[in-house]
């Protein structure tokens, strides 16, 4: 029991002795912190008190649902059509662009552009994706490649 107490009194010593000073970086000028306890120091770097630390848990940094990439960070992937789309492009350009939704072997779905003139794609097709997104188009991030699967060749026009 006296072992404890010699260790909590050391430890009482150890945190009323040590003063720090901690540089931080505040609204464009560098402040200088005088710290004279690990409470203080917790709640001037952190800005939350030991209690709600000991509530909390330690800190885990939020995954950002944005940042996943949908193809794993591969170069292609196959997916199926689940539906093809007529997509208006912006502004100054005025057409329209085919563009087809596919479900992606890892179970993401997204939009991808069909290039070239005229397409056989249809529902239930299946085709490779690659990354490459579509300047005028917004929220279109993919690219379906041609000659691929069930995706047929652009046909050349015949010339007469």
């Amino acid at each position: 029991m006296q072992g404890l107490q010699s260790f909590s009194s050391l430890l009482a010593r150890s945190f009323s002795l040590a003063t720090t000073s901690v540089s931080r970086h505040v609204g464009g000028q560098s402040r200088l912190l005088n710290i004279s306890s690990p409470v203080n120091l917790i709640q001037s770097v952190r800005g939350i008190s030991v209690n709600q630390l000991h509530r909390r848990g330690p800190f885990k940094k939020k995954e950002n649902p944005f940042a996943k990439h949908p193809m794993d960070h591969r170069p292609q992937i196959k997916g199926v059509v689940l539906k093809t789309l007529i997509r208006k492009p912006r502004k100054p350009n005025s057409a329209n662009r085919k563009c087809a939704k596919v479900r992606l072997t890892n179970g993401k779905e997204v939009i991808a552009f069909i290039p070239g003139i005229g397409h056989n794609l249809q529902e239930h097709n299946i085709v490779l994706v690659e990354g490459g997104r579509t300047q005028d188009l917004p929220g279109v991030k993919h690219t379906i490649i041609r000659g691929k699967y069930d995706c047929s060749h652009v046909v050349k026009k015949i010339k007469r």
